[in-house]
């Protein structure tokens, strides 16, 4: 039976979250819980196969919660859940051993896709993005805009630079060109760019894209 645990501080988002986790195929239980002292109570005993957690809770906040859980429980898969896209928040949290962060607005498409992607063992964090973000962490640097980029915005950065238009990238992904299209918007901010060639270009000089 595939469990997936949704901790947050409000009920609202909880319950809210839990009903579109519960579209996932191949979901078959969504157990809530709201502080990260519950979560290291229970999981120990209930084993979920994923945790979304959020980042911002009293008491025990979830990048404590998530060093812990990782610390006494190597094979946690982790997706920590921010309102924000607090740069040096998610690269604690992926240092920490977080599998990937979402943000609280992304669409129910893409949390779908996440939650899915994440229970099939994929890092939802490249390889080389995790290392880089780690290291900066590790020597007490503020976080790089670009190190906190997520896979699926490398995704479409990467086919920005093949010169591919919004509509086939998302064919690519199996993800709506809308969903594209704000993954780009995120793309740009991070990046401090206004379009797409300035964030192709920029990719190019910072090795994120070959």
């Amino acid at each position: 039976m595939t469990t997936v645990l949704i901790v947050d501080d409000h009920r609202i988002v909880r319950e809210g979250l839990r009903q579109f986790v519960r579209e996932v195929p191949g979901v078959d239980r969504v157990e809530t819980a709201a502080s990260g002292e519950e979560v290291l109570a229970r999981y120990a005993m209930e084993r979920p196969d994923l945790v979304l957690m959020d980042i911002q809770m009293p008491g025990l906040g979830g990048l404590e919660t998530t060093r812990r859980l990782v610390r006494q429980h190597p094979e946690a898969k982790v997706i920590m859940l921010t309102a924000a896209d607090d740069r040096d928040h998610v690269a604690t949290a992926v240092a920490n051993g977080a599998r990937g962060y979402l943000l609280k607005d992304v669409s129910h498409e893409e949390l779908c896709a996440a939650v899915a992607h994440a229970l099939d063992g994929e890092d939802l964090v490249g390889a080389s993005m995790r290392r880089a973000m780690t290291e900066r962490v590790g020597s007490g640097r503020v976080a790089d805009p670009a190190m906190t980029l997520t896979e699926r915005e490398l995704q479409v950065l990467t086919g920005m630079s093949q010169g591919k238009s919004n509509a086939e990238i998302g064919r690519s992904l199996y993800l709506s060109e809308d969903t594209i299209k704000t993954h780009a918007r995120r793309l740009f901010r991070k990046l401090g760019v206004n379009d797409r060639a300035q964030a192709v270009a920029l990719g190019f000089r910072r090795g994120l894209v070959h």
